[in-house]
């Protein structure tokens, strides 16, 4: 018997305004059933507030799987921001920050660190707009920084992009941004593995790369984006999931958020995904680690 009783994944988004389309919410029941969609309160789609609001209330005991990053790389240079005497010690304290920097910031949004004097040295803004502290000194890769959980996911046969990049339709940069003021105003409600330890009950919030679900759930090929309802019940089916109604068209938000909480409800049991060999204890409280990395 799974000690959850609710799977649920948020497809996040790093984009300014008060509703983001890219938001897509979707929860499995450990009792099975195919997964479902949540409708946002809005037409237009969710505000970053609102979905925060649900995970301050979040029913029985739910694991959470967020589609962003809940940490910057650390231990290649032993700091977020190396350099910069304001760079915090810890994920808590980034978030902090982060949250600070950006006050006058509606909506969640992360301009005001980008932006910020120092904060921005470190990320790459545009095609030639790059921070002078973009990259470490001697760095064998133009990509940037990378955690140690990302390397794990390349392992697997997926290319993260570094959360220090803000460029490019593939870049995570902003939503991690964006999605760490929101773990911040969360405020310890619930905890955040493994920044947090795993709680014998209730409910927790995990970080998910759905590329890695995609993977794990038989998609295979350089695309891991399933944009039809045919495609999605063919994976759904590979993780032993009843299908979801519908046919034709389907947007990668909504089918990323089905696939990966039917996803979490097949593989939350297995002991090796929560101990991966990488994950040591200054790893978990400083860059966080994506569940399913291996």
């Amino acid at each position: 018997m799974s000690r959850f009783s609710h799977f649920l994944a948020v497809d996040w988004s790093g984009a300014k305004g008060a509703r983001q389309k890219g938001i897509a919410l979707a929860v499995a029941l450990a009792e099975g059933g195919p997964p479902v969609l949540i409708a946002p309160p809005d037409p237009r789609g969710w505000a970053r507030t609102e979905v925060l609001a649900l995970l301050c209330d979040l029913p029985g005991a739910t694991l959470v799987g967020l589609d962003l990053g809940i940490g910057l790389p650390f231990a290649d240079a032993g700091a977020f921001f190396p350099g910069w005497d304001a760079s915090p010690q810890n994920a808590p304290g980034l978030w902090a920050l982060i949250d600070r920097l950006c006050a006058a910031d509606p909506h969640l949004e992360a301009g005001g660190f980008v932006s910020h004097a120092e904060a921005s040295r470190y990320f790459r803004h545009g095609k030639d707009a790059t921070g002078d502290r973009f990259l470490l000194p001697g760095a064998a890769s133009r990509e940037g920084r990378f955690r140690v959980a990302e390397a794990a996911q390349r392992n697997q046969g997926v290319r993260p992009v570094s959360n220090f990049n803000l460029v490019g339709a593939a870049q995570v940069g902003k939503s991690s941004l964006t999605g760490m003021r929101m773990l911040h105003r969360l405020g310890g409600r619930v905890p955040v593995w493994p920044v947090d330890p795993l709680p014998d009950n209730g409910s927790v919030v995990t970080e998910i790369y759905t590329s890695v679900a995609a993977r794990l759930g038989g998609v295979t090929g350089a695309a891991t984006k399933l944009r039809s309802f045919e495609a999605l019940n063919d994976a759904l089916d590979l993780l032993g999931s009843p299908p979801v109604e519908g046919t034709g068209a389907l947007d990668d938000h909504s089918s990323d958020a089905l696939l990966t909480s039917a996803w979490l409800r097949r593989v939350h049991g297995q002991q090796d995904l929560w101990h991966p060999p990488a994950l040591t204890p200054a790893i978990a409280r400083t860059e966080g680690w994506t569940f399913g990395a291996l």
